[in-house]
């Protein structure tokens, strides 16, 4: 009988101590304290694999000796070195859930100085092709939409906007003005973009701000105009398979992020024109969201990997020049990082 008293006492302690860590155990709480010993890191963050491993194959990149990765709630945090910069790299998955998730573990459980970003996406601006690398200022999610009653239109008040939950003032898409011949109006009407309801670790918790269009770090942004001259390969594994044109770096105004990947042309026509957007995807504003909420400096490659939705010479051919385009973007992130030594040295505006 005491034995078992004793029995249950201690998976009573266990339950108990595990609640307390927040489901992380003990050893992991201690190998995180042993890793941030190795910080503060720049914070890596990458969306799928085929977007990580030339970085892991890439002499640029250097493992911990001591702690080359620690596992924690399904991630896999990897440690090492980039051009003297100790870093901390982690994939995310596909989608903005998974991008935030990601973003706010690494935050949560890292000294994290400043995240950098990159992947490849879709590109909406005709006047760029498949394999140049973009690097936002702005960052905005546009999957977030009020979908408006059929019947009603521009001049009518949305559900729930006079309490500041939705707001007009963003614009809208509305679907007949891109229905086929004999076939307006359109019953699924308009969808209206609505901004992200942000708690900023600076603010008042609790009471909500807003977001839309999200600012990379400043000096972040300017350091990348260093790599505008950079020179990518413009050819598949040295095929015969190659672009019109070498590839190149350069700095544009904004991105555009949401839970779908675009392959329409009227779409992405719709989103150049009424956002600007240069490239589309589907995880760069939930980091950037993420980021502006904690006062984390951050930046976003992207290189391009189709016009969405074709309309050019290349058409969608993501497929083809995948390979091609995640190494633009891993070749342009592995020359931004070391361009860090001392850019956290002194107060930057994020």
């Amino acid at each position: 009988m005491m034995r078992r008293l004793v029995l249950a006492g201690a998976v009573a302690a266990a339950m108990m101590a595990t609640a307390a860590e927040g489901f992380i155990s003990r050893k992991t709480w201690s190998e995180i304290r042993q890793a941030n010993r190795g910080g503060p890191f720049v914070g890596l963050v990458v969306p799928n694999a085929y977007e990580m491993d030339p970085v892991l194959g890439s002499p640029s990149f250097t493992p911990s000796a001591t702690l080359p990765y620690l596992d924690v709630q399904g991630r896999r945090f990897r440690f090492g070195t980039i051009g003297g910069q100790n870093v901390v790299m982690v994939m995310t998955g596909l989608s903005m859930l998974n991008a935030g998730l990601t973003t706010q573990l690494l935050l949560s459980l890292f000294r994290v100085k400043g995240i950098v970003h990159w992947g490849i996406a879709g590109n909406a601006d005709e006047g760029l092709q498949i394999g140049d690398v973009t690097i936002p200022e702005h960052w905005a999610h546009l999957s977030l939409w009020n979908w408006q009653r059929y019947g009603d239109g521009p001049e009518n008040e949305l559900p729930l906007e006079a309490a500041g939950d939705y707001t007009r003032e963003l614009g809208f898409l509305n679907f007949s003005d891109y229905a086929a011949a004999g076939h307006s109006p359109n019953l699924l009407n308009s969808i209206w973009y609505q901004p992200e309801e942000i708690f900023p670790v600076s603010g008042i918790p609790e009471q909500r701000q807003h977001a839309f269009w999200v600012p990379v770090s400043k000096r972040y942004f300017a350091l990348a105009e260093k790599l505008e001259g950079l020179e990518l390969p413009a050819c598949v594994n040295a095929t015969t398979t190659c672009l019109p044109r070498a590839p190149r770096v350069t700095r544009v105004s904004r991105g555009c992020s949401a839970n779908l990947f675009l392959d329409n042309a009227a779409y992405r026509q719709f989103l150049r024109a009424k956002f600007g957007c240069t490239p589309v995807e589907m995880e760069s504003a939930a980091v950037a969201l993420v980021a502006h909420q904690h006062g984390v400096p951050f930046l976003t490659i992207r290189s391009l990997s189709d016009l969405a939705g074709g309309g050019s010479s290349l058409g969608n051919e993501a497929s083809k020049f995948l390979s091609i385009a995640a190494q633009n973007a891993v070749d342009v992130m592995l020359k931004f990082v070391p361009l860090l030594a001392g850019a956290h040295d002194e107060a930057m505006d994020v």
